[in-house]
């Protein structure tokens, strides 16, 4: 069976929506405080445009990572776990071939 293929029960829904949320709140958030940091710092209007470059790339890169579709949650997940807003334990409940391809992809 292909990881698109893998069926979601509803416990398991729940459980990656969950999931999903609390990384996408933990990603914004670190994003906020990177934005306030930033924004102290600004001397010149040069200084006002890196950050609209940095704000408008950052949302295209968000925007296409946090899509909630079964098809790619595998690979989302483990691309959440390697960076670092979610963690494994968290995906808890998942069925443990789930985990299991997460936990690998999550190390490549």
């Amino acid at each position: 069976m292909q990881v698109s293929e893998i069926d979601w029960s509803v416990t398991e829904q729940k459980i990656a929506q969950e999931a999903f949320d609390k990384a996408y709140r933990r990603e914004m958030t670190a994003l906020l405080e990177a934005v306030r940091e930033r924004s102290g710092t600004i001397v010149a209007l040069e200084d006002i445009w890196h950050l609209n470059d940095l704000l408008s790339a950052k949302r295209h890169e968000l925007d296409g990572k946090y899509e909630y579709e079964y098809s790619v949650l595998i690979f989302l997940f483990a691309k959440l776990v390697k960076e670092g807003w979610l963690n494994i334990g968290e995906l808890e409940g998942l069925e443990s071939s789930k985990r299991a391809k997460i936990a690998a992809l999550s190390r490549m």
